[in-house]
């Protein structure tokens, strides 16, 4: 299980847009993302670089 930070989310609606952008990366399932804790966990493997910028492209951060 991988878990990422993510800076940005504040809302139910970014949860959604959140998990949605991680499932369509090729590699990744069973995302679930705590707004609470600002994180998002998924299974598989993925390219971090790639993670990264979807996360960027729907308006967020993920910190290292």
């Amino acid at each position: 299980m991988t878990t990422i930070k993510i800076k940005g989310m504040s809302c139910q609606h970014c949860v959604a847009s959140v998990t949605k952008a991680l499932e369509e990366i090729p590699g990744i399932e069973n995302v679930t993302v705590d707004l609470d804790k600002g994180e998002a966990r998924f299974t598989g493997e993925a390219d971090p670089q790639e993670v990264k910028e979807t996360i960027a492209a729907i308006g967020f951060k993920v910190i290292d």
